[in-house]
């Protein structure tokens, strides 16, 4: 084999992280622009390209983090990774508790779809109570919005009983995952959920989820490698660089096929 070359094939591949907490002081991302910055700047060294910052919005958050004041976070990082020539894009999003208001907020310009677009929205569910969003899920499908869950993996109800996203997905419902997750970074359990959901072509999307440089850093190369190499390059890419891509495009993201679609132990 040729080291070289499969390396720079490998520096060649850009991802696109729908998923990231990039934004300085807001959230329980970075806690200044110095961290933040650091954090893009390992994103770019991770070879993703385009990130979407999605501070939490809603929850604990509350009137916190709103639209306007998003934005303009990410112009202001825009333009210092630009000036430390950094070579990543980030766009503005959230990552948005389900709440019964959404559609109403999304209207009044409170809260943000993934890139600003108004195609998508990701969605964090409580990680331990479930909630039936079903209703939520038809009002958005009224205006237009399609839902991602965020960090499925790790939410317990959707673990144990994965059943009940099936009616989740007559209303335009997609699923994404976390590298970390697929890597071990949550615990086993969590783990084997991730390779379950993405075998069984349920998750269509892979992001980093990340926070900062330490216990949640950027992890795609590591992930779109491993997945290569257990699911192939074909669906690596789909997951971790086209249906990313088309979110932030207003796209729509394509099913994912998968030949074995057996339980993964990893």
């Amino acid at each position: 084999m040729d080291v070289s070359n499969n390396h720079r094939r490998q520096k060649s591949v850009k991802f696109v992280d729908i998923h990231c907490h990039c934004l300085a002081g807001i959230d329980d991302g970075p806690s200044d622009i110095t961290e933040s910055v650091a954090l893009c700047k390992a994103l770019a060294e991770d070879n993703v390209a385009f990130v979407v910052a999605t501070p939490h919005q809603l929850g604990r958050f509350e009137g916190l983090n709103e639209a306007q004041s998003v934005r303009d976070a990410v112009r202001k990082l825009n333009r210092i990774l630009k000036s430390r020539r950094i070579p990543i894009m980030v766009v503005p999003g959230g990552e948005v508790r389900v709440d019964e208001r959404i559609c109403q907020l999304l209207e009044d310009d409170k809260i943000l779809t993934l890139a600003d677009s108004g195609r998508y929205i990701l969605l964090e569910l409580p990680h331990q109570v479930f909630i039936d969003i079903e209703p939520m899920l038809r009002d958005l499908a009224s205006i237009g919005v399609r839902p991602i869950i965020s960090h499925v993996e790790r939410v317990s109800a959707l673990v144990k009983e994965p059943n009940i996203l099936l009616k989740w997905f007559e209303h335009s419902t997609n699923l994404q995952i976390t590298a970390s997750s697929l890597l071990g970074g949550f615990g086993i359990r969590a783990e084997r959920a991730a390779w379950n959901f993405l075998t069984s072509g349920w998750a269509r999307l892979v992001a980093s989820d990340s926070h900062d440089l330490n216990s949640r850093k950027p992890a795609m190369r590591a992930v779109y490698n491993l997945i290569t190499t257990k699911l192939g390059k074909d669906l690596a890419n789909q997951v971790c660089i086209e249906n990313p891509l088309r979110v932030i495009k207003a796209m729509d993201i394509l099913p994912v096929s998968v030949f074995e679609k057996q339980e993964v132990n990893p």
